[in-house]
């Protein structure tokens, strides 16, 4: 059973440097999107969505300074060193990639079957001016993404999918590689519309994307 392309994750040192960085990037303003308050992060929204990568969208993710330090580590690697050092120094970049899966259970199971640990289902949701979202999302323990982020997140929503209320931005996805996923991975993800490689041979990630700027790629950190 294939998964499909969920969204694209663009970690920020802050919530309003990947504001700018999107308009700058991008050439628009991200949607609003909210905060999370089991991992102590926020984020702004962007509709890439086409045909192939239906509901597609863009995340800028930062920590949220309000919020209380959450009780376990925040997802995405939002709390390693190395990559708030990153962010600090060198800006906004892209870093994972998130699968929608119908069936989350059974794809955790593949993956644990052929010797990776994508972590335990995590249930989470927020308000919206449109009602509430809710899904289930795998996050290991120690918040850590594996094969240098680019194994996909699986994430399962429960009912309507918060791309449904995001206008068409001018921002559409063309292309994604994932670069460093074992072989027997990808078949038990089966992700539509992504090229997925075992070598590590340039970024984990690297998404082409048309935007009111032209064709832009955007790369990974390695």
């Amino acid at each position: 059973m294939n998964t499909r392309l969920d969204h694209l994750v663009v970690a920020a040192d802050t919530l309003e440097q990947g504001v700018a960085w999107c308009e700058a990037t991008l050439g628009v303003v991200p949607g609003p999107g909210g905060r999370h308050a089991l991992f102590g992060t926020h984020n702004r929204l962007l509709k890439i969505a086409t045909p192939v990568f239906e509901d597609a969208y863009l995340e800028i993710i930062a920590i949220d300074p309000q919020a209380p330090a959450p009780a376990r580590p925040r997802w995405f690697g939002l709390d390693e060193p190395a990559l708030r050092e990153r962010l600090r120094t060198a800006g906004p970049q892209l870093v994972h990639a998130v699968a929608r899966s119908p069936q989350l259970d059974m794809h955790r199971w593949g993956l644990i079957q052929v010797g990776l640990q994508p972590g335990e289902p995590v249930k989470a949701g927020r308000d919206t001016p449109q009602g509430p979202l809710a899904w289930e999302i795998l996050v290991r323990p120690d918040g850590a993404l594996l094969c240098g982020g680019a194994l996909p997140t699986l994430i399962q929503w429960q009912g309507r999918h918060p791309a449904q209320a995001m206008p068409a931005s001018g921002v559409t996805l063309q292309a994604l590689t994932l670069r460093g996923v074992p072989a027997r991975a990808a078949t038990v993800l089966r992700l539509r519309g992504v090229e997925m490689r075992e070598d590590d041979d340039g970024p984990g990630l690297q998404a082409r994307l048309t935007t009111p700027r032209g064709e832009v790629v955007l790369s990974s950190a390695g």
